[in-house]
């Protein structure tokens, strides 16, 4: 899956940039404390080196104004926010990332400010001294893990939708996990033996000559300084909730009603679709396709207001079609009210008539197989029934777990064919799958057939077509008799191209877009054009005379094992 990481908004991209900055910074400052577990040289050694960075004029720069520019982006999306709900994870990082600068305000103030106004030697020995005797050290060590985690939630959130991070997630965990405990490990190590030395009066003075420590007065200005940040921090997050709960109090004065058949009367700020009002009013409301206008699900029947309404637009209308939907219908997801409506929603999540949540469908975009027994009317002329059961059940045994060990589920079996869908995680890895099955299969097959020889039975020949695309997965059919099944286009296409191969001859017609999931260069590759019976486009796809030769064929045949 090729996800464009830097898509979105100049803000979202420039949040992301400054996010790295810090997560970047905090990574390498949480090594740092870490070699206090081995050596105090190693400590100081890495500290001045980062020091080189950080403290160089263009370092400071960057760090800062990432700092600012990040703090600032988050104040201004609580400010612009319209609702406060929100999914739990993005909650968690806003609040942490509010409870960070109740202690970084302090810990910049103590060591960069107090090094640039009173020439302090802020080296890790003078932070870890200033802190230890009391209950600094536990904030800090607590503000070390928020801004990790508010780090790691942040970069999960921005690369989850990657295949590669789906994929390494499992050991990223155990490093998310390592760093923290690491640095903790070492400031409890280098804070015990600093604190032993402290304790000597000696010593003492020496470590008090060398650090430049802060005098009463110096220390007075410190807390004055921090005094004042937080203050500053408290003002500004009060001009972001006031700035919400004004603009919504706005909202709500500059509001429309909408009335749901069945459902409750909501009160909704003008600007946002029906569907957000839905959403933000905690209405229960069907959309399958997120709001893009594509499933249809989210559509309503405007019983009352409609004339209000402005007409659909091109996406809206095409869709609408599509569904041969009466008139009065609209998406929910493409219609903005701007004066009192009431609506009937046609699908509803909370179990609407007597069906299950399934029942509306899923759509995803996933790999489907279509396979089919050559010759098999010929082969089973003059047989009795009995015998020709016999023949498929054994070759179905033969065949299908080859189909299920690679993560497939066959959907539905047609008589001497079957139709398997490869319903994993992501698209990428449900095309490598189908793929890897397509290989197993054919090897499934041959061993099968050299059973058949041993009894002086003729081989059987299969076709397969192997295609990608949209999906609806759910359950079709009378309420309380309903099967789990798929239907799409790509359902179609994959019927037709099993058709093809048998013309050409091949075991296997697989489509372009599967092997450019699956991550496969296509260039060099036999590609045909085929104009497929009931398919308006035509589709680009690679015949393999054995589909267990697609290995050799491909450019990088270790992926599929991987799948």
């Amino acid at each position: 899956m090729n996800t464009p990481l830097w898509q979105g908004s100049w803000a979202t991209r420039l949040r992301i940039i400054s996010g790295l900055v810090l997560f970047a910074f905090a990574f390498f400052h949480f090594i740092n404390i870490g070699l206090g577990l081995f050596h105090t040289d190693y400590l100081h050694d890495m500290q001045d080196s980062r020091k080189t960075v950080t403290r160089h004029s263009i370092g400071s720069a960057v760090l800062y104004l990432a700092l600012i520019a990040h703090a600032g982006l988050a104040l201004v999306s609580i400010a612009q926010r319209r609702t406060l709900r929100m999914p739990f994870h993005t909650a968690l990082q806003i609040v942490l990332g509010l409870l960070i600068p109740l202690q970084l305000i302090s810990h910049v103030v103590q060591t960069r400010y107090a090094h640039q106004v009173f020439d302090v030697n802020d080296e890790m020995g003078y932070i870890i001294i200033l802190m230890w005797p009391n209950s600094a050290i536990w904030m800090q060590s607590l503000l070390m893990l928020i801004v990790w985690i508010h780090g790691c939630i942040g970069l999960h959130i921005w690369l989850r939708l990657t295949s590669w991070w789906r994929q390494t997630v499992p050991y990223l965990i155990g490093v998310a996990v390592f760093i923290p405990s690491f640095a903790l490990a070492g400031l409890l190590t280098e804070g015990r033996r600093i604190w032993m030395d402290f304790a000597d009066p000696d010593l003492r003075e020496q470590y008090i000559e060398h650090y430049n420590w802060p005098g009463p007065e110096e220390f007075q200005v410190l807390f004055s300084v921090k005094d004042k940040a937080l203050m500053a921090f408290w003002i500004a997050l009060a001009a972001a909730l006031a700035f919400h709960f004004g603009g919504k109090l706005w909202r709500r004065r500059h509001s429309v009603r909408v009335r749901y058949v069945d459902g409750p009367e909501v009160t909704s700020e003008k600007g946002m679709t029906l569907l957000e009002m839905s959403q933000a009013n905690g209405i229960p409301h069907t959309a399958l396709c997120g709001g893009r206008g594509r499933c249809t699900t989210c559509r309503v029947i405007v019983e009352d207001g409609a004339e209000s309404l402005p007409p659909p637009s091109e996406v809206e209308a095409r869709s609408l079609k599509a569904v041969g939907a009466p008139q009065r219908t609209r998406l929910a997801c493409q219609v903005r009210p701007s004066s009192p409506l009431t609506v009937f929603r046609v699908f509803r999540p909370d179990g609407g008539r007597q069906r299950a949540h399934a029942s509306q469908g899923q759509e995803r975009k996933l790999a489907v197989l279509f396979l089919d027994m050559r010759g098999f009317t010929a082969r089973t002329t003059g047989q009795l029934p009995y015998d020709i059961v016999f023949l498929l059940n054994r070759f179905f045994d033969a065949i299908v777990p080859a189909i299920t060990a690679d993560g497939g589920v066959v959907d539905k079996y047609m008589g001497d064919g079957l139709l398997a869908v490869f319903e994993t995680p992501d698209t990428s890895s449900s095309a490598r799958s189908a793929l890897k099955a397509a290989i197993d299969i054919s090897h499934a097959l041959a061993q099968f057939n050299q059973q058949l020889s041993q009894e002086n039975s003729p081989a059987i020949r299969i076709g397969m077509g192997l295609h990608l695309g949209d999906l609806v997965l759910g359950e079709i059919g009378a309420a309380g008799h309903a099967a789990r099944t798929i239907i799409g286009d790509a359902v179609n296409v994959a019927s037709r191209l099993e058709g093809e191969t048998k013309a050409l001859g091949a075991e296997l017609l697989v489509s372009e877009a599967v092997l450019r999931a699956a991550g496969f260069e296509t260039d060099g590759l036999d590609l045909r054009l085929f104009q497929l019976r009931g398919v308006t486009q035509p589709v680009t796809a690679l015949p393999v005379e054995r589909a267990l030769d697609l290995d050799q064929l491909l450019s990088s045949p270790e992926q599929i094992a991987a799948g």
